[in-house]
């Protein structure tokens, strides 16, 4: 186990960070709590999948690709990166896995050259729970075999062992941050940064949208998995509490290493536990379409979150009546 070996979160001080994918889902949530930690951000999206008015007010935006970056460092100096850029649906990574390599992977290497070439050598990466595959652990930590059963999970894993060896030859501080299932908004009175995907695949949008009459019934794949109800389970945390962490892991770690850690609740939520949820929010009936199972989903899959309560002091705050809340009511104002 690590040891900490930084300053409390809360204290980093006035610094100026790059959020790559800042338009996007978590990266948006992110670039806004950072403002309100009175840091500068500056957000790197080409909107291939992020929306411009995701964008917080306060944030310098650039339209431009990962591989596009290199102006910015010569504009200002940063005190390190975010990095949220990615293409991130699974069935996609699949049909066209030279796009996710290209993008993901790709990107990523020319802009771990770009940080290179201004000195900048603090990092923290989006990474996920699918560069573990259907592991057979539960709860999920770190040390659990990666075996990814898709591109999108291989170029994640890819791009870990990548900050590896960076870290270790150029003496790189970098942090992968790997996430189970994110749910939930950030709201400011009438202004909300939540899930806005192209195409939606997350179950609790999809959920809402049902329940509010928006989409046809909702697909409820498996109902037959060796669970209390028969259906999957999942590790569900919000997004404000993913924010928390990446803000956290700002000042984790020293030059030389790089650190993997698991986000997540530490237990989980079945898929009619979240329609339960949702039903319990909106009032309304979630209509159903049950059929067999999808090939590939495993029964359960929870991460532990041993690792992130030591190194980053985090443990999620918000639970899933509130991610579901949220979720709601950004639907309502976003």
């Amino acid at each position: 186990m690590h040891s900490p070996a930084m300053r409390p979160y809360d204290t980093l001080g006035h610094m100026r960070w790059l959020v790559t994918g800042g338009a996007g889902y978590i990266g948006s949530v992110v670039a806004a709590q950072l403002l309100s930690a009175d840091h500068d951000v500056v957000v790197a999206d080409d909107l291939s999948t992020g929306h411009q008015d995701a964008v917080p007010p306060g944030a310098a935006f650039h339209r431009c690709d990962v591989t596009e970056v290199g102006p910015l460092f010569e504009q200002w100096s940063f005190d390190g990166v975010l990095h949220f850029a990615a293409r991130s649906i699974v069935g996609e990574s699949v049909t066209d896995p030279a796009l996710y390599w290209r993008n993901n992977v790709g990107g990523t290497l020319a802009l771990l050259d770009t940080m290179r070439a201004h000195d900048v050598s603090r990092i923290v990466f989006s990474s996920t729970a699918a560069t573990y595959g259907d592991s057979a652990h539960v709860p999920i930590d770190e040390s659990a075999p990666t075996i990814p059963t898709s591109p999108y999970g291989a170029g994640k894993l890819a791009i870990d062992l990548a900050l590896a060896d960076h870290a270790r030859a150029y003496g790189m501080c970098a942090v992968s941050l790997r996430y189970f299932n994110v749910a939930g908004a950030l709201l400011h009175g009438q202004v909300g940064y939540g899930e806005r995907h192209r195409p939606e695949t997350h179950l609790i949008p999809l959920a809402l949208r049902s329940a509010a009459g928006e989409a046809g019934p909702l697909q409820l794949f498996g109902t037959d998995y060796p669970t209390p109800d028969g259906t999957c389970i999942r590790d569900y945390v919000h997004v404000v509490d993913l924010a928390d962490a990446h803000i956290r892991a700002l000042s984790v770690g020293h030059p030389g290493e790089h650190r993997v850690i698991n986000l997540g609740s530490g237990s989980g939520s079945s898929v009619r536990e979240v329609l339960h949820a949702v039903e319990k929010v909106t009032g309304r009936s979630v209509p159903l379409n049950e059929t067999g199972r999808r090939a590939g989903d495993p029964a359960v899959l929870v991460a532990s979150n041993t690792r992130a309560a030591h190194d980053l002091g985090w443990r999620p705050q918000r639970d899933l009546t509130q991610m579901v809340d949220d979720a709601w009511q950004f639907s309502r104002v976003g």
